[in-house]
């Protein structure tokens, strides 16, 4: 393996595992804050930081917006699948939600197909199939519990699917630091517009109580270990190629049960880790295929 490769997969394991802390730090905040408020305030403080690093970096020429509706739909979808994940998490193992949200590969490929007219091969309807399939078996107790509040991680694995289309209509368009903060920004704003309206609905899960001086601090180390998780990824892809840090993606399904069961006493039962290994195959099975097709001459 060649030295540039190997630090490429150090720092993908790196970028995913700080993904996983994050996750375990919304988790930590159950009951004090609700997920909504949470996510606002993650992406205001990363909304602030990237924007100082941009003005720094780039000028007043960096804060553009090109391809607006684009850049609208980006923030919207990053907005809808924080909400809906930091929600989950709250409400359910996280080890059970991390590994729902892996169908997020299979539902890019058909947000791809439909709106962008991107053939979907048959090896990647039955993946997509199989992926669904895991989810229905974790979710085989949470249905009941929960109702269709059970559904929040598949609804955050959509947004962030729908977040990765949109970024193919936005490529090229900026730098990605200017694409960061721009996602960040506007998602910011949703977000503080749906955690507005959750409050107002009077539904108890949804209140913003007085922010505990824990939650602030969190939440700024989420911001900062996010946007240093996405960048070693980001460093990552250039050194060792997607392809070869796919794989990797999966120390976060690894680390999130790992941490549920030592941190909240999480204990996964074999149905569902059976369930988490279902997914887990038929994103590999995604990977692999866009891999092969990619390297094709």
């Amino acid at each position: 393996m060649q030295d540039s490769h190997r630090s490429g997969l150090l720092f993908a394991l790196g970028g995913f595992a700080l993904l996983s802390l994050g996750d375990v730090l919304v988790k930590s905040m159950a009951g004090a804050w609700p997920g909504t408020a949470i996510g606002a305030l993650r992406y205001v403080f990363g909304a602030l930081g990237l924007g100082v690093i941009l003005l720094v970096q780039e000028g007043p020429k960096g804060f553009a917006f090109p391809r607006l509706r684009w850049q609208i739909l980006r923030g919207l979808s990053v907005a809808v699948s924080a909400m809906s994940f930091f929600s989950a998490v709250h409400l359910m193992p996280i080890g059970e939600a991390t590994a729902i949200s892996f169908t997020s590969p299979m539902i890019t490929a058909l947000l791809s197909a439909i709106l962008l007219g991107e053939p979907m091969r048959k090896e990647t309807w039955i993946a997509t199939g199989v992926a669904f399939t895991g989810v229905l078996v974790i979710l085989r107790p949470n249905l009941s519990l929960l109702g269709p509040v059970a559904l929040l991680p598949v609804v955050a694995a959509s947004g962030m699917a729908l977040l990765m289309v949109a970024n193919r209509k936005v490529a090229g368009t900026g730098s990605l630091l200017s694409m960061q903060f721009n996602v960040a920004l506007i998602g910011a704003g949703f977000l503080c517009l749906g955690t507005w309206a959750g409050h107002q609905s009077g539904i108890h899960f949804f209140q913003i109580p007085a922010l505990p001086t824990s939650v602030l601090i969190k939440c700024a180390v989420i911001a900062v270990s996010a946007s240093c998780a996405h960048a070693l990824i980001y460093v990552a892809t250039t050194r060792a190629g997607p392809a070869s840090i796919a794989p990797m993606t999966y120390v976060q399904l690894l680390l999130a049960g790992a941490f549920g069961w030592v941190l909240f006493g999480e204990r996964p039962d074999f149905v569902a880790a059976f369930g988490a290994l279902v997914i887990v195959g038929a994103g590999c099975t995604c990977g692999a295929l866009a891999s092969r097709l990619q390297n094709r001459p």
